[in-house]
């Protein structure tokens, strides 16, 4: 087992476990910080942690009685078809411009979760069809997300289920773990088909945000949420200025121009 993935597995498992999100945001940077992955290699990679994160969190809230299985149902159609279509749209973008979304992801992530208390709940949840549409286009911008970036797509998710379903906080959370681990594994197949998949990475980073992921959901009750809320918004801001400054490497500012369709150049790299 690689104990660098582990370390990093764990820290991501922590942090969010102390908030209550998936540790992509976190495994991420530290992959490709740490562990010299590429953008597209530890986005893959962490789409396979998001998977048994996904499990553990998804049983863990169906013992409570807080997952929606039709609201689940609903959700994972679409949610797959968009995870499949990210990974695909990923795999085309080059290194600086992933790294690019992936930062204004954490800056959406960070606001997320300074409103978080005042996303306001529908007074009548959502019966019978007219849940099919708010929970088909939740499912999209999740599954999207999730296989563009190697994130788990709760931070979009979760407000919508809360604010067009009409799910309260805790249920919406419990389901959009279950609904997304379909989606993330259509995702993580297709980043390992197009040879992105870190292999020797994932034993240790699975085993370290599921074991992180429960020292932090323990802990996170003897904390005030304010400041850990406050302080995790913080980090991920500060990562996210990194991510945003992100420039072509020389090499692909020098790649040959090739013609387009419309007999001018084009720089390949774009």
């Amino acid at each position: 087992m690689n104990l660098s993935s582990l370390w990093i597995g764990t820290l991501a498992g922590v942090f969010g476990g102390l908030v209550g999100l998936g540790g992509g945001v976190i495994a991420v940077p530290l992959m490709v910080s740490f562990l010299k992955l590429s953008q597209h290699r530890a986005t893959a990679t962490s789409l396979v942690a998001v998977v048994f994160t996904g499990i553990t969190g998804a049983i863990t809230y169906a013992t409570q009685g807080t997952v929606d299985w039709v609201a689940s149902l609903l959700i994972i159609p679409t949610a797959m078809i968009a995870a499949r279509a990210g990974a695909l749209f990923a795999n085309k973008l080059s290194e600086w411009r992933l790294k690019r979304i992936f930062g204004w992801y954490l800056i959406v992530v960070a606001l997320i979760l300074i409103l978080k208390p005042y996303i306001p709940h529908v007074a009548e949840p959502l019966e019978g069809a007219v849940r099919i549409l708010p929970l088909a286009v939740a499912g999209a911008f999740a599954g999207f997300a999730s296989g563009l970036l190697g994130v788990g797509g709760g931070t979009v998710i979760v407000p919508i289920l809360v604010l067009l379903a009409g799910l309260e906080q805790h249920v919406a959370q419990g389901t959009s773990l279950l609904a997304m681990i379909p989606s993330a594994l259509v995702g993580s197949y297709t980043h390992y088909r197009h040879g992105n998949l870190a292999q020797e990475v994932v034993p240790g980073l699975v085993v370290g945000i599921i074991v992180g992921a429960f020292a932090g959901g323990l802990v996170a009750n003897q904390l005030p949420e304010l400041w850990l809320r406050v302080v995790f918004a913080v980090v991920l801001v500060w990562t996210a200025a990194r991510y945003v400054a992100a420039r072509p490497k020389k090499a692909e500012r020098l790649e040959p121009q090739v013609e387009n369709g419309n007999g001018k150049l084009r720089d390949k790299s774009g």
